[in-house]
Order: C-alpha cells, then sequence, then structure tokens
C-alpha cells in the first residue's frame, strides 16, 4: 500500500459511552447499551442503542443535527488523542473524510413533522444546513478551519469504513498530511425504525432489549438499531514520526468491492467479501495465515451472519482466528459502524485484548465453526487483524491493521 498510514488519534460517541474509554470498557465488559426507547413508543419496534446526549444546545449547536454534534464530540476527543492541535498545523495539509448512512435524517424528519402539522413558517431556516449529506463533514471542517479536502462518504453501513480507506488513498497521493476521517449517523428515528422493522431486519426482542443483538448466536433475529460517530486521525507514517507522535496502530491495508447482486442482501457466497479480503491482505503484503483476528461486521441478523461465517470458515480453514462483534453491545450503528469498529479494532491491536460478542451463547448451523470470543475479553498477541463493514447496495470493505 505504499507509506504506512498510521492511527494517531482516536474520538468514540456510543450508545456504550461518550468517550473512547467508556465504550472500550463497556465493550470489554460484553455490557449490552439496548434499552427501550420512550421516544419509539409508537414504532413497531420499541427499542434502540442511543447514546447519552454528549452536546449541550448552547451556541450554536442547537443548529446542528444530532449525528453532527456526535462527530464534534468524537472530533475533540481525536485531536487530544493525537496531540494536535488545529491553531499549529496548516490548514490547507489537512483533509476531512467523514461516512454517514443518511446525512442528517433526524433534523429532516423533524422539520418535516413541523411543516405538515404547523405549515412552512415554522421550519427551522437552518434545516438544510443540517441535513444535506455533506453538511457532518462541512461542519467539522468550519469548526477546526480545515481547508484541505472535505468529503462525505454514502456506502449504507460501510461508509465508515469507506471513509478511511478514501483517506489513506489521500494521504497516499500526496493531497493532505494528516486526515481526520471516521463516520457518523443518528438514525434511531421513527421512520427509520419502521423503515427497518417493515423489511424484517431488526430484532422483535422488546421484551429483553439488552438481550435482542445476539451476533452469530442460534438465536439472532434481526439488529437492534443504534447511533454515533467514531473519528480516526490518519496521518503517513513519516509525518507522525516527524512531529514525535506515538501511533496506535497502523491502517496496513484495505479492500473494497461491490457484490452486483441485491439491493440488501449479500451474495449468498460472499464473493464481494472474499474480494475484498484478498485486496485488503494484497496491500498489507499479507496472507491468510497472517491473519490472528477479525472484528466482523456481525449484525446480528440471519442472513448477514450466516454468509459472514461461511466466508470467514472457508477462508480461514485451519488457521481459525479469533472473531467478534461489537454490535452485540452497541447495536448497529449504521454508517457509523465501519469508523467505529475500526477504532475498536486497532485499540484490540494496541492493547492485546479482544472484547467479547456481548449476547453469544451458541453458534447454530451457520456459524458452527468459527472462533467467537464470548462471555469474556481475552489477552491475545496480535500481529494482523481485520474489520469486516458490509452495507446495503452491495458493498464490502476490509480494512487490515497492524502493530505500530
Amino acid at each position: 500500500m505504499g507509506e504506512d498510514i498510521a492511527v494517531t488519534g482516536i474520538g468514540l460517541v456510543t450508545p456504550c459511552g461518550v468517550g473512547t474509554e467508556p465504550t472500550w470498557e463497556a465493550v470489554c465488559a460484553g455490557r449490552p447499551a439496548a434499552r427501550s426507547d420512550p421516544t419509539l413508543r409508537d414504532a413497531p419496534v420499541r427499542m434502540s442503542c442511543r447514546v447519552p446526549e454528549p452536546a449541550s444546545q448552547q451556541g450554536r449547536l442547537w443548529r446542528l443535527d444530532r449525528g453532527t454534534r456526535f462527530l464534534l464530540t468524537a472530533a475533540r476527543e481525536a485531536l487530544a488523542s493525537a496531540a494536535l492541535d488545529p491553531a499549529e498545523w496548516v490548514p490547507g495539509r489537512v483533509a476531512v473524510v467523514i461516512g454517514s448512512a443518511a446525512g442528517g435524517v433526524d433534523t429532516l424528519e423533524t422539520q418535516h413533522r413541523k411543516l405538515l402539522t404547523a405549515g412552512h413558517g415554522a421550519l427551522s431556516p437552518m434545516t438544510l444546513p443540517a441535513f444535506l449529506p455533506n453538511m457532518a463533514a462541512g461542519h467539522l471542517a468550519l469548526e477546526l478551519g480545515v481547508t484541505g479536502p472535505s468529503l462525505q462518504t454514502s456506502t449504507a453501513c460501510a461508509s465508515g469504513a469507506t471513509a478511511l480507506i478514501t483517506a489513506c488513498l489521500l494521504l497516499q497521493a500526496g493531497a493532505c498530511d494528516i486526515a481526520l476521517a471516521g463516520g457518523t449517523d443518528a438514525m434511531v428515528t421513527p421512520l427509520c425504525t419502521a423503515a427497518f422493522a417493515k423489511m424484517g431486519a431488526l430484532s422483535r426482542g422488546d421484551h429483553d432489549p439488552e438481550g435482542a443483538s445476539r451476533p452469530f448466536d442460534k438465536d439472532r433475529d434481526g439488529f437492534v438499531l443504534g447511533e454515533g460517530s467514531g473519528l480516526l486521525v490518519l496521518e503517513r507514517r513519516q509525518h507522525a514520526d516527524a512531529r514525535a507522535a506515538t501511533p496506535l496502530a497502523v491502517l496496513a491495508g484495505h479492500g473494497t468491492t461491490s457484490d452486483a447482486h441485491h439491493p440488501t442482501a449479500p451474495h449468498p457466497e460472499g464473493a464481494g467479501l472474499r474480494a475484498a479480503t484478498a485486496m485488503a491482505l494484497a496491500s498489507a503484503e499479507a496472507g491468510i495465515a497472517d491473519v490472528d483476528h477479525i472484528n466482523a461486521h456481525g449484525t446480528s441478523t440471519p442472513l448477514n451472519d450466516k454468509v459472514e461465517a461461511t466466508v470467514i470458515r472457508e477462508l480461514y480453514a485451519g488457521h481459525p482466528p479469533s472473531v467478534t462483534s461489537a454490535k452485540g453491545a452497541l447495536g448497529h450503528t449504521m454508517g457509523a459502524a465501519g469508523a467505529i469498529e475500526a477504532a475498536l479494532t486497532a485499540l484490540t491491536v494496541a492493547r492485546r485484548t479482544i472484547p467479547p460478542t456481548a449476547n453469544f451463547t451458541a453458534p447454530d448451523h451457520t456459524t458452527t465453526g468459527l472462533d467467537i470470543v464470548r462471555a469474556a475479553r481475552t489477552d491475545q498477541p496480535i500481529s494482523l487483524a481485520l474489520s469486516h463493514s458490509l452495507g446495503f447496495g452491495g458493498h464490502n470493505t476490509v480494512l487490515a491493521f497492524t502493530a505500530a
């Protein structure tokens, strides 16, 4: 892939906590964040994984979509983690690349309800700047004074991972020296919940929200809708070394493919995921036998987990890597998931600790054969770890992380 891309900072806002350490602690404890959600009392599914609101409504923050507020909070932590001060960098040499599956859909739904109930005079003048798909990246660039490339990627649930790949390409092309890359989404809304429920994608475990998200488990019946943001600071290794930064991990390779099979279902043999894995390993100058750990997409839906499990079992026959899915604890954070899970994978490599898959108790015949970490965190030296992210539209991304 060329020069190493160092991960020098991480910021997380998730249903498990506002900040990297609260999130890491909860995920490592296998503590699910799903709860009954009063805002969904009229929805067909009345539970979610919500983020504790991290930002006040003071100043101009009230103008921003909920997902953008998550992003700004994650960015502050990521910059502190990377020991970066926007007052000291060259703003034209910094890029912002943010993934989102739905843009500011929370704002859009809220303002549309106002239009229908109270007329156009009730609309906020900030409706468009809050919900347009590019505006999370735009607001972050504005907040930090970044004048380099500012982009938004949208590949459904792979959006955050696609943003990281795009940032790598910008760094390798010399278009920037620092990239703030990740994802954000706030899709726990009545419309999104009802739409996913209509598709049959959501768990119907309202009677036991904490036990509803069950990646790879025999009793899985769908995902729990979540929200959040993950932001990683990426730099070429030489640039990080020049400013005496301490990398957390190295983003050593990546692969991305399309299934061209079905709008929402994965390819039945996982052809795109297999190809993306091969690309990621080739760019990392590694092979199947080098993979120690996989942070799986692991949505808790019957079909996704079956296909992903089959790919892992067949690709790594004779050399099974440990496998975990954070969605048992976090729910499915949509366009933010790829970035949040990439951050967790980087931390897994750095700390040699693998979080368990919350609520996984036993496989069914489709997930048998995987070395799924269950019940408690596991200590394991890791040379190479992969993070899978898949999305509606047939998007497949695989990120490869190595120790710094």
